[in-house]
């Protein structure tokens, strides 16, 4: 006699039930899914990208997983986890969110839901960054492993943080050439990073064989872009130790860190801490019950970090408080490691507040930081010049805005993201609210 499935479904192409449901398949939400695994748990796993792993894991052709990260990914073999990739939430209820994927929308029932969600790329405006061959350092690593041909190519990488040294590396297995590496970080602040990475041996490995012996450039930012008469970037304008320099290239990626993605936490209502993370208690519980968070969303602190607090928030949601305690000192650990790199690596107040006022801030609507300096707050500048009511619905000027004038991100709404009129039809007959 076959042994019944753990999952319940009323109707089994559009509603599904669970134990657990893990929000997000990166390092974070493989851990949590395995632990709620061990705990004996029915568990579902959906993430918005067509294979699980995350950006550092992402699966692609010219991108060869490390063992761990195989490891890792046989979660998805087992038989208490349903996994659903391309799956983009759309609403949510009280535990119940309705989905999109593939197009189809599908309600999921939970008892426990672990938002695994991640981070999005910081992105600073400069003259220049919204033009053909522009793009975020960590949005060129993923397009470089999804398969994107670099062979020829010279790029600039600037920003800041340890993610450019990981994007060059990236540039140059798949054959292109790193021109330069722009770090903003002055260099006491490197010396003293890079003496503290003693305490973690393994990063210590990492940045020794990835810092490059040359084309590094310290205490420096990008000034602006050069292009040609069609239009293809053909340099950029650095500022090296106070003097301009330029730099020929075709590519430039440009990132200064990574900031939490929170949108869906907001919208069950858990709160954010001082720093814009999602609030947790050393259980990794938010300020809601039933509702746990993992990994980049409660605060940028890298793999081995999200993999600790994963474990912990899956052994948590299935009630083993004792496997659970097992990994919080291991957290500590990396908790540490992650206060030393945002101290390290902290802007350089002169990046965002010395931009010329015709730099472009809403790229959708081509909004200029000019046209935004009569106003005072989110809601009175969208109104007047159509900032943030593009295609990106203000995800990314809104963040801007916020680093440069210090307004509050506007708190998300349903439907959380693009959708179709039959996912709204479905969360209609599910009474799920999608009115503001």
């Amino acid at each position: 006699m076959a042994t019944p499935s753990p999952f319940t479904t009323s109707s089994p192409s559009a509603v599904l039930r669970c134990d657990v449901l893990v929000v997000g398949a990166g390092p974070a939400g493989l851990a949590t899914a395995q632990a709620a695994i061990q705990g004996r748990q029915s568990v579902i796993l959906i993430d918005d990208n067509p294979k699980a792993g995350g950006q550092i894991w992402r699966q692609g052709p010219l991108h060869t997983l490390p063992p761990m990260a195989k490891r890792y990914l046989s979660v998805l073999s087992e038989d208490a986890l349903i996994y659903l990739p391309s799956c983009k939430v759309i609403a949510v209820d009280s535990q119940c969110v309705i989905v999109e994927t593939v197009g189809k929308p599908r309600m999921i029932h939970y008892q426990r839901i672990v938002l695994c969600t991640g981070a999005k790329e910081k992105l600073l405006p400069f003259p220049g960054w919204t033009l053909p061959g522009v793009t975020g350092a960590g949005g060129l690593q993923a397009l470089i492993k999804s398969g994107l041909p670099m062979t020829g190519e010279r790029v600039v990488i600037a920003g800041s943080g340890p993610l450019l040294l990981a994007v060059a590396e990236t540039v140059k297995k798949a054959g292109g050439s790193v021109v330069g590496i722009i770090e903003q970080a002055p260099l006491h602040r490197l010396l003293s990073f890079g003496l503290r990475l003693f305490h973690w041996p393994n990063k210590l490995h990492q940045a020794i064989t990835l810092i490059p012996l040359k084309n590094y450039y310290k205490n420096s930012m990008v000034l602006g872009v050069e292009t040609s008469a069609e239009g293809r970037l053909t340099g950029v304008y650095i500022s090296n130790k106070g003097r301009k320099q330029k730099l020929s290239c075709t590519r430039l990626a440009c990132g200064f860190g990574l900031r939490p993605n929170t949108e869906l936490a907001q919208l069950l209502g858990c709160l954010l801490d001082e720093q814009g993370n999602v609030q947790v208690d050393t259980w990794q519980q938010t300020t809601i019950p039933g509702v746990y968070a993992a990994g980049e969303c409660t605060g940028i602190g890298g793999s081995e970090l999200a993999l600790c607090e994963g474990f912990i928030a899956g052994f948590t949601a299935s009630s083993k408080y004792a496997l659970a305690e097992k990994w919080q000192q291991k957290r500590v650990k990396w908790q540490h490691f992650a206060t030393a790199v945002a101290k390290a690596f902290t802007l350089n107040k002169e990046i965002t507040q010395s931009l010329p006022l015709d730099t472009l801030i809403c790229r959708c609507e081509d909004v200029s930081l000019n046209e935004l300096e009569p106003f005072q707050d989110w809601n009175s500048a969208k109104m007047a010049t159509r900032c943030g009511m593009g295609a990106c619905q203000g995800k990314i000027c809104s963040a801007i805005l916020h680093d440069i004038k210090h307004w509050a991100i506007p708190s998300p709404r349903i439907p959380l993201s693009p959708t179709n009129l039959e996912t709204l039809a479905a969360g209609d007959t599910e009474k799920i609210n999608f009115s503001d």
